[in-house]
């Protein structure tokens, strides 16, 4: 029988330890994990069903008009997709500085906005700048998804797993990119914290170009407000 040293056989005992340790510490990330993926499907299922009664509520309240004759007039939408649409030239220095307030330093970078009255002042100040409109859930789920980035210590990172939500927006229950879909789409009681998460989105020019970017949208052109029909826009410059 060979003789061991004691030092030999200390070093294969802190291994094993060390190995049990981290086959211990393993099993249980995969149980966090197992966990907190129920957690985030059943969210995602809550959510749905909340856009579906929403949508349901909508349409009867729509037939109940007509059947009285009357006329069906949503409320008035509280978020706004704004996407910037003209450089610099002939810009004042007053519409420089909401855009920059706006975060929008970027030609077809795009934010979500909580329209208040003093947020739809500051974008009827800078109209011939922008196209902006209510998004639909469709165009808020697509932006994250396709150009969604998120600011992790003032570096702008990809949202490509729940993880990088969760480090960053963690502490308001916000733990998935369906939480934060959410947030955004009802303009949730922390839509400050998530929409200054959200990275500015970087959008393409728009299949086709544009019409007329120095028009308003009402003349035939580009500019300015165009309610739910922002989505067409977002729709080609994705």
């Amino acid at each position: 029988m060979s003789f061991v040293p004691e030092s030999v056989l200390k070093k294969r005992r802190t291994q094993a330890a060390i190995a049990t340790e981290q086959e211990a510490a393993a099993t249980k990330a995969k149980a966090a994990a197992a966990a907190k993926k129920e957690v985030t499907f059943k969210r995602a299922e809550k959510y749905m069903a909340e856009y579906k009664a929403a949508e349901n509520d909508a349409i009867r309240l729509r037939r109940e008009a007509k059947a009285a004759n009357s006329i069906y007039v949503p409320p008035e939408g509280k978020l706004a997709f704004v996407i910037r649409i003209r450089g610099i030239i002939g810009m004042s220095p007053k519409v420089k500085k909401i855009l920059q307030l706006l975060r929008l330093r970027q030609l077809h970078s795009g934010v979500f906005v909580k329209l208040t009255g003093a947020t739809t002042k500051m974008l009827r100040l800078v109209e011939p700048y922008i196209a902006y409109g209510e998004p639909n859930l469709k165009s808020v789920r697509e932006c994250i998804y396709k150009r969604g980035y998120g600011k992790v210590n003032k570096k702008r990172v990809p949202i490509d797993n729940n993880a990088v939500v969760e480090d960053v927006l963690g502490k308001y229950d916000i733990i998935c990119v369906e939480d934060l879909i959410h947030e955004i789409y009802t303009v949730g009681p922390h839509f400050r914290e998530a929409a200054n998460f959200l990275w500015p989105v970087k959008l393409s020019s728009p299949t086709g170009g544009f019409k007329a970017k120095l028009l308003h949208y009402n003349e035939g052109g580009d500019a300015g407000y165009r309610g739910e029909k922002i989505h067409e826009l977002v729709k080609k410059m994705l």
